[in-house]
């Protein structure tokens, strides 16, 4: 599950994943952005952010050798559970291939209203999610958690 969600996606999350597993709109998506360990700022600062450039404004730092990856409907998987009056999001596992670069502290899960234009400011950041690794030419799979990304309950 994940660490927290950040406070302008706090009743959204469930929504924009939805967005891009029902394909409306078309091209939107959710982005996922490791963080590196160096620099990267305290749970109580991150969750501040309103956008990506924000974040990536502040001390904390994108892991770009290893890259982003992008989750299309596809990948995700929402299951509305009445029985437990709950909402469970999750997405396949993510993997890196012969990853390098600077050592992981975190993931960042990004909606992307459109990924066809657009910048880091428009991108919303959703969720963090510890994720320690250090890469040293080997795969990385990142498996988000056995009981799913994210959950919403009443």
């Amino acid at each position: 599950m994940a660490n927290f969600a950040f406070n302008i996606a706090l009743s959204k999350v469930g929504q924009y994943f939805q967005n891009v597993d029902s394909g409306s709109p078309a091209n939107a998506r959710i982005i996922v952005v490791p963080i590196e360990t160096t620099g990267i700022e305290a749970d109580a600062t991150l969750k501040d952010y309103d956008n990506l450039s924000a974040l990536l404004g502040g001390t904390s730092n994108e892991q770009t050798t290893m890259g982003r990856k992008t989750l299309a409907g596809a990948n995700i998987t929402i299951t509305v559970d009445d029985a437990n009056d709950r909402l469970d999001i999750d997405v396949d596992d993510l993997v890196w291939l012969a990853a390098t670069g600077n050592a992981v502290s975190a993931l960042v899960f990004c909606y992307d209203p459109d990924n066809t234009v657009g910048t880091d400011a428009d991108l919303i950041p959703l969720t963090k999610h510890d994720f320690v690794v250090t890469p040293d030419g080997s795969d990385i799979t990142a498996q988000i958690a056995a009981a799913g990304l994210f959950r919403a309950t009443s």
